[in-house]
């Protein structure tokens, strides 16, 4: 069986609007922007990276890509807190299997924490930042409202050598957290409350993964972000429509500061999918409760998830591009998504046959122990594939649902005393059931019609459908794990309990499965089409040669209105 042939980082080629792409482009062509194109993509390294990231990973590097330009990777790891290097181990391995390269080095905002501490002396020598003493709690009452000015602090016009020397010594550990802050000082009646006079300093006395104990003093995003832009040489500072309104202080902080550039920041609108969750808290519960198993659980968002699930990169990036980049936010279907992984497997998984619910057959007119060796394409319009060769014996599994003792005629598959072609063989005839004590039935007894195999079937043979079957003494076991959505309701975040919203079938587990003999072997992350079923893909952790597990990344067509109702 061969591993499937998905262009694996492919550039897509059709996609939604961009307005971003459309901006430099214009931007480049008035001589408004002139040099290279430089951007970021700055994660917070506490927690895994999900499909609104990628969405974000995308446009960052593909604009470098897309103005030949450079991306850097640069980790905004300002709070040790909630930091860990197991974070940025799976964030660069998340970047680089979507297809990116960063820019030079992987770059830390803790690198430039001797920088940022001089730009934070250098705003209060010119007499723009001092060190206040109101509790958290008493900086969040003086801030005001939407429609209320706020107050000013009463060290608001503490003189700036005594706010250097009091910084100073919280730089050296001399202040407990909680104690002190240094804020900016700008405007505390501004109509844009990020500009009254925010806290750029916090006490941590905590040691941090880059930096260990050098420090006692983290400065906040707000602060770190535009100075580290550009430092960089960042030229396009791109952000989501949540920091439209900490423009005005990424600006005041660039035209305040002695910065070696002054990127720009833009926003857009982050992808958002209905029947998903984002939320790093909620997820993290999911984890904590064991409601999935794992952060890259196939049922989770994250991209470590979605990878396991057996979406591709190609996959992946060609629905960011048909989501495309705007400034208006909404909520995307996630059968885009579905479509995306479903239109590049059709093109690129080789084909093969499963039975995930075996019923067997015994084929009373096969020689016992006669073994017919038949082929079937890798791929119905994919001549690099190379064939299959299919094992045809006197016993054979079918699926439980392809078969009935009786049945209308809408039903296209084995019926006692109709015909129906097992995929790529012969037709057979169902003459007789076995029924165990319960009166289930446990064997299915057919003959076959030898004048039916090929392109010229004997005349007047009329199957009423086709089914696919394995080889009982020939085919291999796997455990089949069937997934669908988490959640069965359009916007689970709204739940009163996020735990209301499961989709009680988002997983099915089937361990005694029978598969194609050439399908035991392949490697992790295999993907194929399981002829009639879907597509499916190798686990990336829990297969092993001889002991196969798949995972149902997508069914072949949109099944999710039949699991609502099934639901209902």
């Amino acid at each position: 069986m061969s591993v499937d042939a998905s262009h694996e980082h492919g550039q897509p080629t059709t996609g939604g609007s961009n307005f971003l792409r459309n901006l430099i482009a214009e931007q480049i062509a008035s001589g408004e922007h002139t040099g290279a194109v430089v951007t970021r993509f700055p994660p917070e390294p506490n927690g895994y990276l999900h499909i609104g990231h990628a969405a974000s990973i995308c446009l960052n590097f593909g604009l470098a890509e897309y103005f030949q330009g450079a991306c850097r990777l640069r980790f905004d790891d300002t709070n040790p807190d909630a930091e860990d290097q197991e974070y940025i181990d799976s964030i660069q391995a998340d970047i680089q299997w979507l297809g990116f390269e960063w820019d030079g080095e992987v770059r830390y905002t803790s690198q430039y924490f001797a920088t940022l501490y001089d730009y934070a002396l250098h705003l209060i020598a010119a007499g723009l930042a001092y060190v206040d003493e109101l509790s958290p709690d008493e900086i969040r009452d003086y801030r005001g409202t939407l429609t209320e000015p706020g107050k000013n602090s009463p060290y608001r016009d503490r003189d700036p050598a005594e706010s250097r020397a009091m910084f100073e010594a919280m730089a050296r550990g001399e202040y407990a957290e909680g104690t002190a802050c240094l804020r900016a000082r700008i405007d505390m009646a501004a109509g844009n409350i990020n500009l009254r006079d925010p806290v750029i300093y916090r006490i941590r006395n905590k040691a941090h993964h880059q930096t260990g104990d050098a420090w006692c003093v983290y400065p906040s995003y707000d602060f770190a972000h535009g100075q580290s832009d550009a430092i960089e040489g960042v030229t396009h500072s791109i952000c989501t429509l949540e920091f439209e309104d900490h423009r005005p202080l990424y600006n005041w902080l660039l035209e305040h500061l002695p910065v070696p550039a002054r990127p720009v920041q833009y926003e857009f609108a982050r992808v958002n999918l209905n029947y998903t969750i984002t939320s790093k808290r909620k997820l993290r519960r999911l984890v904590e409760e064991q409601i999935v198993d794992g952060w890259d659980d196939p049922r989770m968002p994250t991209i470590s998830g979605i990878r396991r699930r057996g979406y591709t990169p190609a996959s992946i990036r060609a629905f960011c591009d048909r989501v495309g980049v705007s400034r208006s936010g909404g909520t995307v279907d996630a059968a885009m998504l579905e479509h995306a992984i479903r239109d590049d497997l059709n093109k690129n998984a080789a084909r093969a046959m499963c039975v995930i619910d075996p019923l067997k057959v015994v084929i009373t007119n096969w020689e016992a122990g006669h073994v017919e060796t038949l082929t079937a394409p890798g791929h119905p319009d994919r001549d690099d594939m190379p064939e299959r060769h299919l094992p045809l014996t006197r016993e054979v599994y079918i699926e439980k649902a392809d078969f009935r003792e009786e049945a209308n005629k809408k039903y296209k598959r084995l019926v006692l005393g109709k015909k129906v072609r097992l995929r790529n063989a012969y037709v057979i005839e169902a003459h007789d059931v076995v029924k165990n004590e319960a009166g289930e039935i446990v064997e299915v007894h057919c003959t076959y019609d030898p004048d039916t195999l090929g392109d010229n079937p004997a005349d007047g043979v009329k199957p009423k459908g086709v089914i696919h079957w394995v080889s009982a003494s020939h085919g291999k076991q796997a455990l089949v794990r069937v997934y669908d959505r988490l959640f069965a309701v359009e916007n689970p975040g709204r739940e009163d309990d996020l735990l209301d919203g499961l989709n009680p079938f988002s997983l099915e587990i089937h361990p005694g499965c029978w598969i194609e003999p050439g399908l035991a072997d392949v490697a992790a992350e295999t993907r194929v089409q399981f002829e009639r079923t879907g597509y499916f893909v190798a686990d990336r952790y829990d297969h092993a040669a001889g002991a196969p597990v798949f995972n149902r990344v997508v069914a072949l067509r949109d099944t999710w209105a039949k699991i609502e109702q099934r639901g209902a």
